[in-house]
């Protein structure tokens, strides 16, 4: 599997008391090259599992890539950060969504279905998203 990873897989993989942990063990197996992702999802999972050392081996190790210069995409998050102003979203959820222009190929895989079901790119297209089964 190829994709981009939000805090939420990465969370489950780390916590094994997460409610998805199976399921990002899952995810997890059939990886087939590093995931992608951002320093602010990053920075979240760290906060989330209270190591943030985890999470930066998991890029060590190869499992995720940091694929994401905010610098350079700026205005493009700004933009969806007012697009989306009614939803109160947070840095790492918009830079994914930029993440899902820029790897239009990917789906982003994240237990937030809610907020990935709403968010759009490129304006009008649904992101395409892999989460776990609903129960």
């Amino acid at each position: 599997m190829k994709g981009i990873a939000d805090t939420g897989l990465i969370v489950a993989l780390l916590n094994r008391d997460d409610l998805h942990h199976k399921w990002a063990l899952e995810i997890a197996r059939t990886v087939s090259e590093p995931l992608l992702t951002c320093e602010s999802v990053l920075s979240e999972a760290g906060f989330q599992v209270g190591s943030i050392q985890w999470v930066l081996d998991l890029v060590r190790e190869g499992f995720l890539e940091i694929a994401f210069d905010l610098s350079k995409n700026f205005e493009e998050v700004a933009e969806l950060a007012q697009r989306y102003r009614d939803r109160t979203p947070d840095l790492a959820d918009l830079c994914l969504v930029r993440m899902s222009e820029l790897y239009d190929n990917l789906p982003v895989i994240t237990v937030d279905e809610k907020d990935f079901r709403v968010y759009r790119r490129n304006n009008r297209e649904v992101i395409p998203i892999v989460c776990p089964p609903r129960s």
